[in-house]
């Protein structure tokens, strides 16, 4: 498999998304699918902070079944074993998942969002360069910010 993906956008308007995993990176990422449409379902036993209002929480551990109807998923657990069963899971059934520890068990790669004035914007790397997509994406959101 590649490290490089190509830039799919899609309209993510009433399609479900299943997101397994209450800490911050699980609710950044619930929180984002959320804001362009997604009909969102977090599951996680506990969560760092409130779900947004939008988002549907499940109080629970993940169980096998959970990703049923979804479009998309993402795996962003603490255990390195239940984000692989929520990959394998997910491309078992032809679900696109992101799993949040192992790119290479991803479909897709969950983006850095760059949204300003009506143009979105994601950034991704070829490597698990975290900082540098961070900053390449803080430097698009500025630019989009300044250019209109």
């Amino acid at each position: 498999m590649s490290d490089r993906r190509f830039p799919l956008f899609v309209d993510l308007a009433g399609r479900r998304a299943v997101v397994v995993g209450g800490g911050p990176v699980g609710l950044r990422r619930a929180k984002a699918l959320a804001e362009f449409g997604a009909e969102v379902t977090l599951i996680s036993p506990r969560c760092g902070e409130a779900p947004p209002p939008q988002v549907r929480y499940l109080p629970r551990p993940y169980a096998p079944g959970d990703l049923e109807g979804a479009f998309l998923a993402v795996a962003a657990t603490g255990s390195r074993e239940i984000n692989r069963q929520i990959g394998e899971e997910a491309r078992a059934a032809g679900i696109f998942v992101s799993v949040a520890d192992s790119p290479e068990e991803s479909s897709f790669y969950f983006p850095a969002l760059c949204v300003e004035q009506g143009l979105v914007a994601g950034v991704v790397s070829e490597t698990r360069d975290h900082k540098k997509t961070a900053a390449a994406a803080q430097a698009i959101r500025r630019l989009l910010e300044g250019s209109m």
